[in-house]
């Protein structure tokens, strides 16, 4: 399951990514939309600034703004940044790789095969799940 921290961070880019061309969007305003309290919320848009997905602009007129293209940013990305690996044994994860204790020759582990099969493709869906997607699908899925 992935954090809270993750959800609210993918339904604050999503909410950006809708209001791209309305320029910086102030964070009470993503925060009362989205739900989110707002100490929270700006906690996590610094953390997406830090990652380069972000960006923000202080003063008037100010508040944060996509710096990557919808079509560039992935709940891969996303979701490693806030929970870390995807994978679900560590010895499969992509990023955080760990040998497990109990493993006697990982060339020939049925179990590290079949986790590395499910870190695989759920990495593939991630990936090519961007906010141009996701924004893709609620228009089909509204309708």
């Amino acid at each position: 399951m992935i954090s809270k921290k993750t959800k609210y961070a993918i339904n604050a880019l999503v909410y950006l990514t809708k209001k791209k061309d309305e320029g910086p969007i102030l964070i009470n305003q993503i925060a009362t939309h989205e739900n989110i309290p707002q100490k929270f919320l700006e906690s996590i848009l610094l953390d997406l600034r830090r990652a380069g997905i972000l960006a923000s602009k202080k003063g008037r007129g100010g508040g944060y703004y996509l710096l990557k293209e919808p079509d560039d940013v992935n709940l891969a990305e996303v979701m490693r940044l806030f929970d870390g690996p995807i994978a679900l044994l560590p010895c499969v994860t992509h990023t955080y790789y760990e040998r497990c204790e109990e493993c006697k020759d990982e060339k020939t582990c049925g179990i590290r095969d079949v986790f590395m099969e499910v870190r695989n493709q759920t990495v593939e869906l991630l990936k090519n799940a961007t906010l141009e997607e996701i924004i893709k699908r609620e228009s089909i899925l509204g309708k």
